[in-house]
C-alpha cells in the first residue's frame, strides 16, 4: 500500500537522522508511533503524517524535525513538504502506474492481503425462532452476516456460518396450539385466539399459519395432538425460512438445533462439569453459576428450582461445542438487546477452563422502515412487516446494500422509496450506474459506429483483439498518459486494500458500502471531466486501462463482498 509505503521511508530517514545526530536528544525511535493520513485538503498532497509527537524526546521544535526526516529520505520519484510538524506526501508515477498493472495482474484477487495469519472462524447469525417469518430486524443480520463472512474469507480467514435454531423452549408448543386454531377455522369451527391481551401471548395469531393448515390438511387427517402439529409447524418454518435465506443469498454451512443439543447429553455435561469445579451453588432450590467470579455483574441461574434449564444453560452448552469442533475464533451477531448476556457466556467459558476472548459478540441496533417519510410499526405476532414483503419490494439488491451500508452498531433508517428510485440518491443504484458505465464504455470501444442517414459504418475505435492484448499484456507504462487527469481515482483504486484489512479486523461491513460509493462518485467525475474512447489512441488506452481497473475492483466490492449484483448495463 502506498500508505505503508511512505511511512517505510518516513521511518527509515528517522532512523537515518538518528544515526547522523540531527534529530536533537533522540537516540531511538519505535517503529509504528508514527499515523499516516489523508490531508482535508489535497492541494497539500495525497498523504501527510503529523511528526510532533517526536518532540517530546528530540527536544527541538516539530518543523526543525520534519525538515531533518525530508533531507534523510532517499526517494527520487515522489514529492515531499513540510508544513509546520507536517510531512506532506504526493504520489509519483512509478506507484501509480505499479497500481494499476497490480490491479491487472491480480483481478479478483486485487486487494487480498498477503501472509495473513489464517484462522478457523465459526460466525453465527441471524438464530431466530423456527415459529414465523423473519422480520426485518433479521434481514439486518442476515445481510451483515453474509457480508462479513465474504469478507472475512476474502481475508484469508476459514469461515464457517451457522444458524442456532431455537427451538427447545415453549414457542413450539405455542406454534402447535396455533396451527390447532388455524386448522379448525379451516374446517369451519367458529374458533379464534384469545382475547384477552395476556393469554394472546401464548398463541401466533399472524395469519402466515393459515396456508399451513391448508397444506397439513391436504396431506394429514385433521388432528389435535399438539405435538404432532408442533413438529409440522416448525418444519414448514424452517423450510420457509431457509427459502428466503437462500433468495437472499445468505448461505449457512450449517444449521444447529438447541433441541438436539439438549438430546446429545452436551447440555447437562457442562452442568456437571460446573458443579464439579465448584462454580455451581444452590439458592432457593434453585442451581447457581458464580459468573460473578469472572466479571458477570451477579450470579446467574443456570437450573430453575421446578428442574428445568434456563437458555443460559444450553447457551453454555453451544459454545463450548463450538471451542470443542476445533474453531479458533467464535463471532456472534446479537441484537444490542443481548448486550448483559456478552459478559455471562464468557464467564462460563472461562469457568470451564477456555479462553473468553475467542469469543467476539457483535451487537447491533434494529432498523426502522421508513414509507412515504413515516416510519412502520413492527410487531412480531401480527401485522408483520417481514424480509419477504421487503425483498419483494425493493429487490435483493436494494435490501442487501441498505442492510449493511450503517455501522452496526447504529440504527439504520430503511427508506423504501428512495430504495426503489434510479437515482444518485440511491446508493444501490449509483454504484450499480458506475459499473454498467464502465461496461458501456468497454462495449462501444469494440463496437461499430452505424450512420443511420447514410448506412455508413465507422470502425470501432479499437478493435477486440486489441482489448484483449491490453487487459492480457498490460505493461505499467500503458497508464502514464492519464496520471496528472486521474490521481484522485487513482489513489481511492488503492484505498481499496486499506479499506479490506481494516474493515475485516475491526469487522465494519458498512466500510465497504461507504468505499463503493466513494469510488462511483471519483469515476463519474473522472467520466465527466475526461473523454475516454478519443482520437488520441495512446491517451485513449492509458484511459480505458483505468475503466476496466474500476470496473474490475468495483465487481469484486460488489459481488464477491456485498453479495450485490455487479450489472452489465441499466
Amino acid at each position: 500500500m502506498i500508505k505503508d509505503f511512505f511511512l517505510d521511508k518516513i521511518e527509515n530517514a528517522i532512523l537515518s537522522a538518528i544515526n547522523k545526530n540531527e534529530l536533537g536528544e533522540m537516540k531511538d525511535y519505535t517503529s509504528g508511533t508514527l499515523v499516516i493520513e489523508r490531508p482535508k485538503n489535497p492541494d497539500f498532497g495525497d498523504y501527510a503524517v503529523n511528526v510532533s509527537s517526536l518532540a517530546r524526546t528530540a527536544r527541538i521544535a516539530p518543523p526543525k524535525i520534519a525538515e531533518a526526516i525530508v533531507a534523510n529520505l532517499n526517494d527520487n520519484d515522489n514529492e515531499y513538504s513540510v508544513i509546520g510538524g507536517f510531512i506532506n506526501f504526493k504520489t509519483g508515477k512509478n506507484l501509480l502506474t505499479e497500481l494499476v498493472a497490480e490491479i491487472f495482474d491480480k483481478k479478483e484477487n486485487f486487494g487480498k492481503p498477503e501472509n495473513v495469519e489464517c484462522e478457523k472462524i465459526i460466525l453465527e447469525y441471524v438464530s431466530a425462532n423456527p415459529t414465523g417469518p423473519f422480520h426485518i430486524g433479521h434481514g439486518r443480520w442476515a445481510a451483515m452476516g453474509s457480508v462479513l463472512a465474504n469478507l472475512l474469507k476474502f481475508y484469508g480467514h476459514e469461515v464457517y456460518q451457522e444458524f442456532y435454531i431455537n427451538d427447545a423452549g415453549s414457542q413450539i408448543q405455542k406454534l402447535g396450539k396455533s396451527l390447532t386454531i388455524r386448522i379448525k377455522q379451516e374446517l369451519g369451527e367458529n374458533v379464534d385466539f384469545p382475547t384477552d391481551e395476556l393469554e394472546r401471548k401464548n398463541y401466533y395469531p399472524g395469519e402466515y399459519l393459515i396456508p399451513v393448515a391448508k397444506k397439513f390438511l391436504k396431506e394429514h387427517a385433521p388432528t389435535d395432538d399438539v405435538k404432532v402439529l408442533s413438529d409440522y409447524a416448525k418444519k414448514e418454518m424452517e423450510a420457509l425460512q431457509k427459502e428466503l435465506l437462500e433468495h437472499f443469498r445468505v448461505h449457512f454451512d450449517n444449521f444447529y438445533s438447541e433441541l438436539e443439543l439438549h438430546k446429545s447429553g452436551k447440555v447437562e455435561e457442562c452442568v456437571n462439569k460446573l458443579k464439579a469445579s465448584g462454580k455451581i451453588y444452590q439458592k432457593d432450590g434453585a442451581d447457581w453459576f458464580k459468573s460473578s467470579d469472572y466479571g458477570d455483574d451477579q450470579d446467574r441461574v443456570i437450573k430453575k428450582a421446578d428442574g428445568s434449564n434456563t437458555y443460559l444453560t444450553a447457551d453454555i452448552a453451544y459454545h463450548i461445542d463450538k471451542l470443542e469442533r476445533g474453531f479458533d475464533r467464535m463471532i456472534n451477531i446479537w441484537g444490542a438487546d443481548h448486550h448483559g448476556y456478552v459478559a455471562r457466556v464468557k464467564a462460563s467459558i472461562e469457568a470451564l477452563g477456555y479462553d473468553p476472548n475467542k469469543l467476539e459478540v457483535l451487537l447491533g441496533q434494529l432498523v426502522n422502515l421508513v414509507i412515504n417519510g413515516e416510519e412502520v410499526r413492527m410487531g412480531k405476532r401480527k401485522n408483520m412487516v417481514t424480509l419477504e414483503d421487503l425483498i419483494d419490494e425493493v429487490g435483493v439488491d436494494a435490501t442487501r446494500f441498505w442492510m449493511s451500508m450503517r455501522n452496526i452498531d447504529t440504527t439504520l433508517d430503511f427508506d423504501i422509496e428512495l430504495a426503489k428510485t434510479n437515482t444518485d440518491e440511491n446508493p444501490v443504484f449509483y454504484v450499480q450506474y458506475a459499473h454498467a458505465r464502465a461496461c458501456s464504455i468497454m462495449r462501444n470501444l469494440v463496437a461499430e459506429k452505424l450512420n443511420t442517414e447514410t448506412g455508413e459504418k465507422t470502425p470501432a475505435p479499437m478493435t477486440q483483439k486489441e482489448l484483449d492484448e491490453l487487459i492480457n499484456n498490460f505493461k505499467p507504462e500503458i497508464a502514464a498518459p492519464t496520471l496528472d487527469s486521474a490521481k484522485q481515482l487513482l489513489l481511492k483504486l488503492e484505498e481499496y486494500k486499506n479499506v479490506i484489512k481494516t474493515s475485516a479486523e475491526t469487522r465494519q461491513v458498512y466500510t465497504i458500502c461507504r468505499y463503493v460509493q466513494e469510488l462511483a462518485s471519483e469515476f463519474h467525475s473522472f467520466y465527466n471531466s475526461n473523454r475516454v474512447i478519443c482520437d488520441d489512441k495512446e491517451l485513449m488506452k492509458s484511459r480505458i486501462a483505468l475503466v476496466w481497473a474500476v470496473k474490475t475492483v468495483l465487481r469484486n466490492a460488489m459481488e464477491d463482498i456485498l453479495g450485490v449484483t455487479a450489472p452489465q448495463s441499466m
